[in-house]
């Protein structure tokens, strides 16, 4: 937790975890064809669904309670999408917390899930999803429906309301006290937060699972002031996620990093971008690039 004098004036502090969590089963996760007869945030939970936001609340409350150290001093606030799945699997989870320990609840339609047009019709649904397999998962838009692009532009905009509160401590939270943030929303929702955070590309998106129900996420502020989900997470969970071994790198390196430090420390992702970048500026390269792409000009003409 960032050091603070708890007797002087309050200042913002970064909260100490961000916590993504996926709802819990829904009656459209056991019959798809619950997306035919009931509006997409209407679905309920089942009663599984039920029991694993129950059991998801009482790890939550572990998690944050650093239950190893025993600290006294923390606190959550949480943002949840309006879907009925979302808010049942909210409901579930403060059973494992006082109020006390609560300092806030918000209801955030940015973070709802993407959006595959009104009622679907049973019979397309293996078709769209072939069609969204061939033409890739982040660009592919669903008929009268959002593309994963659509969901980024919104979360995006979550993404720049949640600093402002937490820069202007509207979150009313007591620097003194570690804040921890659970998102209760969607799988897809989750991994579009995650792109857009650690500036993931969108061929690293395609690759990227959906979390289990009630599955949780936790990015943790490392010592240098960087998030990583491998400060909580283990390499194998970051694997199962879909990471690749230079995203895990990069997560174990803020895990560790000082701000600012990221593109300097990180070669692989300037050579996602870039496949012949000279090494230095003496390499003459540029020059012959010049000479050789002018040369080619010229013929052509």
């Amino acid at each position: 937790m960032q050091q603070q004098n708890c007797k002087s004036k309050p200042q913002p502090v970064l909260p100490k975890r961000i916590i993504l969590m996926r709802h819990g089963e829904s009656q459209a996760n056991i019959d798809i064809a619950t997306y035919s007869t009931t509006p997409h945030n209407k679905i309920p939970l089942t009663d599984v669904g039920l029991a694993q936001a129950h059991l998801a609340g009482a790890h939550l409350h572990r998690v944050i309670s650093d239950i190893d150290t025993n600290n006294p001093n923390w606190r959550v606030y949480f943002y949840v999408s309006p879907y009925e799945r979302t808010r049942s699997t909210l409901c579930q989870i403060g059973r494992s917390f006082s109020r006390t320990r609560v300092i806030g609840v918000r209801e955030e339609c940015r973070l709802r899930e993407q959006d595959f047009g009104n009622f679907q019709a049973q019979d397309r649904f293996k078709a769209i999803k072939e069609t969204k397999e061939k033409f890739g998962r982040f660009f592919f838009r669903n008929p009268e429906g959002e593309s994963a692009a659509d969901v980024y532009d919104r979360v995006s905009s979550f993404l720049e309301s949640l600093w402002r509160d937490i820069d202007m401590n509207r979150l009313r939270h007591d620097p003194c006290h570690d804040l921890n943030l659970i998102i209760v929303s969607h799988g897809l929702t989750s991994r579009v937060f995650l792109m857009k955070w650690f500036k993931w590309t969108v061929e690293q998106f395609e690759h990227l699972n959906n979390l289990g129900n009630c599955e949780f996420q936790v990015m943790q502020l490392g010592k240098g002031g960087e998030y990583s989900l491998a400060i909580h997470h283990s390499e194998e969970q970051l694997v199962e996620w879909g990471l690749s071994p230079e995203m895990i790198a990069d997560q174990k390196w803020r895990a560790h990093a000082n701000g600012g430090d990221w593109n300097e420390r990180c070669p692989w992702y300037l050579d996602t971008f870039f496949n012949r970048l000279a090494d230095s500026e003496d390499s003459g390269e540029s020059e012959d690039i010049w000479h050789e792409t002018g040369e080619k000009i010229q013929q052509s003409n």
